[in-house]
């Protein structure tokens, strides 16, 4: 059995509305469903061939995850806009930064091991069984930087940070598509925590700025592919520009 058919009967055995939630979520960042196709529950539901319930919940993860917005009455797929993610992007490397200069500024701020330690310890969990490249798989980098930044003790940063990563969810997912972005993922993150914990505070900022940096690189590149076929959906269906 191939890995392929192996994934889809794996997939197959999932409840319902975890079955739906993620197949609608892959069709959504591959570019598949239009963004001027209202998603109601009556129309997943038909065409996944389930009922209702389901479909609600999914529908229900798919909005929180920024996947789909609310227009009217109605849900529709989120469409990147560049110029906004970019200036995100900047508010995010803004506060994490934040969280470690403090502490290299002003000495009687230390990183708590209790908050970081526990962290660190999944994340090497996940080096040694590294899960399957997944979109799922932003739920695991977020907690990451959240807690790094709770360990800083500024509960206002944290606030904010959980603000952005709200905005931009949506598009980071695409940054775990690949299994050497996920290892990549797993190996900076690892690395970062490694040098707070140490007290190496310098050594950790310039390492959190290249993993931010190098992610906010990869997620734009996705994020312009997306909208690119998202204007090519859209001349397919015979909508102006």
């Amino acid at each position: 059995m191939d890995t392929a058919t192996a994934g889809r009967e794996t997939a197959d055995r999932l409840p319902a509305r975890e079955r739906v939630y993620r197949r609608l979520r892959d069709e959504v960042m591959a570019g598949l469903v239009s963004p001027y196709e209202p998603q109601t529950e009556e129309r997943v539901a038909a065409r996944f061939a389930v009922s209702r319930t389901p479909v609600r919940d999914a529908l229900t993860r798919l909005t929180a995850d920024g996947l789909l917005v609310k227009r009217g009455q109605s849900l529709f797929v989120y469409t990147p806009d560049h110029a906004e993610l970019s200036g995100l992007y900047e508010l995010r490397v803004t506060l994490e930064r934040r969280g470690i200069e403090r502490a290299i500024e002003d000495p009687s701020i230390r990183h708590d091991a209790g908050v970081l330690a526990p962290q660190l310890e999944h994340w090497y969990a996940l080096r040694d069984a590294a899960p399957t490249p997944d979109a799922g798989f932003v739920d695991h980098d977020e907690r990451f930087h959240v807690t790094l930044l709770r360990s800083a003790g500024n509960d206002q940063l944290v606030q904010a940070l959980a603000g952005v990563n709200g905005r931009i969810r949506s598009v980071r997912m695409h940054d775990y598509l690949t299994a050497d972005r996920l290892q990549a993922t797993i190996s900076e993150h690892i690395e970062i925590a490694e040098l707070v914990l140490a007290g190496r505070l310098p050594a950790a900022l310039d390492a959190l700025r290249h993993h931010v940096g190098a992610s906010q690189q990869v997620v734009m590149e996705r994020a312009a592919q997306s909208l690119a076929m998202t204007l090519l959906a859209r001349r397919d269906a015979g909508v102006p520009a």
